[in-house]
């Protein structure tokens, strides 16, 4: 690397272009990996994709996905293309995106739109996909949905991949992380159609659907009051501060405030984590929380929580309502066959799932995204009453 004033990525270029002209990497031997490299070369991950990516172009290296670089050769393994008609998460394996926009290739075949999605464990999920779905049936794309189990590196990796099989446009759920992805920050430097929904990127103008959190925390807490309720707990169990998490606590102190209430912090349950593979757990410190009724109505983040919570509840041999009220973000019921129990915060993730892909095909198909002009929809959320909840046993 002679010349510092080069960019970095022009460097690793030239340092490997000399390593194998002079013979010291021959034929089929194995680049290091992206992470190496940037360690070595103090670059990032970007920099060093940029790189590598050229060093295939030029034809001094070749790529195999899941395998690693290797020094070219006079016989080479051609790609295989494949038709995907859905994509499963273990199969992406990382591959840059370099150009300067990324733009899917021309095909006369139906082109592929992917939702990203934490995981499908919740009627939330169904629901949103279902939203989706009855927008995209009558357009000229099919539907993928890709888990990235709530893990950034799979979600990194995804997002990556589904570019490479020319992927027209993504819709992310994002994970819970302490920082946003890196790659989706990319999607928007180079232009590439997505929307984001449930909870925008801090500080970065993107397109997003999501619901008000922050009036959903009030309306759950302004209802509780009503019904006679001050030890008004709000919990989660996504240790990590997300903007979601923070908008609804946030709109339930502010209710709270408004009722010229004191804050109680032990009412406002954020530092644990829920294995709901073993059920209830007598030694979790929630189910002491409940046990020394600390608190007689629960506000839980999801739904999934407020089923957990009522489950602590019958151990405990404390009655719903009439002991403890609990209502939940979302409807822990598929709602299909059964009108439900629980009170909740109605998020209306069918319509977030319709207006997530209606403002992807506008992206698609007027070409809005080279205008700058990005589109933030927030829906307003509703309070549906059911059993779970009741007036404070006086």
């Amino acid at each position: 690397m002679n010349n510092e004033r080069q960019p970095l990525y022009m460097q690793i270029q030239e340092h490997f272009k000399h390593l194998i002209t002079t013979g010291i990497l021959v034929e089929e031997d194995k680049i290091p990996t992206e992470k190496e490299l940037m360690e070595r070369f103090n670059v990032s991950r970007i920099t060093v994709a940029n790189a590598l990516t050229q060093l295939a172009k030029d034809r001094w290296i070749y790529r195999i996905p899941g395998r690693g670089s290797f020094v070219q050769g006079k016989s080479i393994p051609q790609p295989i293309t494949q038709s995907y008609d859905r994509l499963e998460v273990n199969e992406l394996q990382p591959t840059p995106i370099v150009e300067e926009s990324i733009k899917p290739p021309a095909t006369n075949r139906r082109q592929m739109i992917a939702l990203l999605i934490p995981s499908l464990e919740d009627y939330f999920a169904l629901r949103l996909i279902q939203g989706i779905k009855s927008t995209l049936d009558e357009s000229r794309y099919y539907f993928a949905i890709v888990l990235t189990n709530d893990n950034k590196d799979r979600e990194k990796e995804a997002i990556i991949e589904l570019i490479q099989k020319g992927a027209a446009g993504l819709i992310i759920f994002p994970i819970d992380a302490e920082s946003y992805n890196e790659e989706i920050l990319t999607l928007k430097m180079k232009k590439y159609p997505f929307v984001l929904i449930d909870r925008h990127l801090p500080g970065v103008e993107t397109n997003v659907v999501s619901s008000n959190n922050y009036l959903g925390s009030q309306l759950a807490v302004s209802y509780l009051w009503d019904q006679g309720h001050r030890n008004i707990a709000i919990v989660t169990d996504s240790p990590l501060s997300t903007v979601t998490v923070e908008s609804r606590i946030a709109g339930y102190m502010e209710a709270l405030k408004q009722k010229n209430a004191l804050i109680n912090p032990a009412l406002i349950l954020t530092e644990f984590k829920v294995d709901y593979k073993i059920g209830v757990d007598e030694n979790h410190p929630l189910y002491r929380y409940i046990r020394n009724k600390l608190a007689t109505a629960y506000i839980t983040l999801n739904a999934k929580l407020g089923l957990h919570i009522a489950a602590i509840a019958q151990r405990l041999e404390l009655n719903v309502p009439n002991d403890l009220s609990i209502l939940t973000f979302d409807d822990p019921s598929s709602g299909i066959d059964e009108s439900g129990s629980f009170t909740h915060i109605a998020q209306s993730e069918v319509e977030i799932g319709k207006q997530a892909a209606e403002v992807l095909l506008e992206l698609l198909n007027q070409n809005e995204i080279a205008s700058g002009k990005y589109r933030k929809i927030v829906l307003q959320p509703k309070l549906i009453v059911r059993k779970s909840t009741g007036p404070i046993k006086k």
